[in-house]
């Protein structure tokens, strides 16, 4: 297959300030965990502040995306967006992740989890036995592309 005949898009690296801006503006990603040479990715509720990401996280007490949380080393949170005529960009973000406890976990509060994670999603789950937690990913690496030609996000 000769990519002359299919066409394809530049991507280039993002600056610090671009992926600021992604962080700061994206509410929603997937976070992706490993255990025992399986993966397993989820799309997540997430906010940035003061260059610490978190991610929202339920369960009703048969999540599996727990279970894989508690043998991740290194989790990756993915944000993106795809614009009009082929514009996107894409963040990773990687490093270890720890849930918030304590007085770290009482500043989210459900009108500052509404408000910074937007509405939660609820599939199967009976609503009265969801708990809810805030997990936080220590950024250790980010990387940011964005194809050529636009300003993005």
């Amino acid at each position: 297959m000769s990519l002359d005949r299919i066409g394809y898009v530049y991507t280039f690296g993002m600056g610090e300030a671009e992926i600021e801006a992604a962080l700061e503006t994206t509410d929603t990603g997937v976070l992706a965990l490993a255990s025992s040479g399986s993966a397993y990715a989820v799309p997540v509720g997430c906010y940035y502040e003061d260059g610490s990401l978190y991610v929202r996280l339920t369960d009703d007490g048969a999540s599996r995306k727990l279970s894989y949380l508690e043998a991740t080393a290194e989790a990756c949170l993915l944000l993106y967006a795809v614009g009009p005529s082929d514009g996107s960009w894409s963040v990773v973000a990687l490093g270890p992740i720890r849930e918030l406890t304590g007085t770290d976990r009482e500043a989210f509060d459900e009108a500052t989890m509404i408000e910074r994670f937007g509405k939660p999603r609820i599939f199967d789950e009976d609503l009265e036995a969801i708990e809810w937690s805030v997990y936080e990913l220590e950024i250790e690496e980010l990387t940011g592309r964005k194809t050529g030609g636009e300003t993005l996000p």
